[in-house]
Formats: structure tokens, C-alpha cells, sequence
């Protein structure tokens, strides 16, 4: 037996064995469904074990927070992903919560996603593509357009500075290590 969490409002639909098997000899679309259902999980399944094996745990939390705003599917992609914990994070990509913490406002500090500390909703933009797709890593992954700030000092503030990106503080997690 499992345990299955759901991360939004779903329902579940128990079917007899019986029945399934029944449905896969005289039903040819709901083989065909059921049989793309299954090539789909187990591509799914060889996907995340090379991103497990090959990728850092901060690549592995941007795909997963592309995989929860559905980047990739058919349709545009849902922008906010519903309430996760940063723990449930940590437990997806198999790492700890205080990394998980670290990225997340690396993240944030970068323009690739907004959220509020506390209220778990997250938003996706889609410039986190940059850092899975073209494998680059995170502080040199193009950025999003910076909105218009002032420094202190009423001075302009570049795009890479106004998300964080020259400042010597940002640590990578081999620099951690």
C-alpha cells in the first residue's frame, strides 16, 4: 500500500480488477488511454531518476517547479502553483528543507518566481526555463526585464544588480558544500 497527497481539489475512481481487464480487451480507447498513461509515468519515472542522479538540487527544484506550473504541457502554463510546503519541496527533490529555503530565495532574489514567505503560493515565470533547458547555472541564466528601481542614492540600478546577481553574498552549493 501507498500514501498519495494531493496538492489540489481531485477525486479518486476505484476500479475492480475485473473490470479493468474487461475494459482493456473490449474497450480500444480506454486501452489506448490506459496504455499512454502508463509510457507516460514510466518516462516520467527515467526522468527523474537522470535528474536525480546527474543534476544539482537546485536544477532539480527548478524542474519541479516548472513540472507543478505545468511548463511543457499542452496549454498555457498555470502561473501559480498551488500551496506546497517547502518541505514537501525538500522530500520531492531530496534534499533539505533549509536548501530548499536557500533556492527558493535565490530564486526569488534572481525574478525567476514570486512568493511570500509564509503564504506558500508560488509564481512561475517562465525565464526558470533558462537554468533547466539551456543548463546554465542560475547566476548566469538571462533574466527576466527588471522593473524600473532607484538606489539609495537615486541612482539607476542595472538589471543584474537589481536582482542580486553581483552581489558577492549569493553563494553557489558546490561553495556550500
Amino acid at each position: 500500500m501507498s500514501t498519495a497527497t494531493a496538492l489540489s481539489d481531485c477525486s479518486i475512481l476505484r476500479l475492480a480488477k475485473a473490470l479493468v481487464v474487461h475494459l482493456l480487451h473490449e474497450g480500444p480507447a480506454f486501452t489506448e488511454a490506459f496504455v499512454s498513461f502508463l509510457l507516460s509515468r514510466n518516462i516520467r519515472l527515467e526522468e527523474d531518476l537522470v535528474d536525480q542522479l546527474l543534476n544539482s538540487s537546485e536544477k532539480r527544484l527548478a524542474r519541479v517547479l516548472l513540472l507543478l506550473a505545468n511548463f511543457g504541457k499542452e496549454g498555457d502554463p498555470d502561473l501559480m502553483i498551488p500551496r506546497i510546503s517547502q518541505e514537501t519541496l525538500a522530500e520531492i527533490i531530496g534534499t533539505t528543507r533549509s536548501r530548499v529555503s536557500f533556492f527558493m530565495n535565490k530564486f526569488r532574489k534572481l525574478g525567476f518566481i514570486e512568493y511570500k514567505e509564509y503564504s506558500h503560493e508560488i509564481k512561475v515565470h517562465n525565464s526558470l526555463l533558462n537554468v533547466v533547458l539551456h543548463d546554465e547555472p542560475v547566476s548566469e541564466a538571462r533574466l527576466p526585464d527588471a522593473p524600473a528601481t532607484r538606489h539609495r542614492e537615486n541612482a539607476w540600478v542595472s538589471q543584474r544588480e537589481a536582482y542580486g546577481v553581483e552581489d558577492p553574498g549569493l553563494e553557489t552549493e558546490s561553495a556550500l558544500a
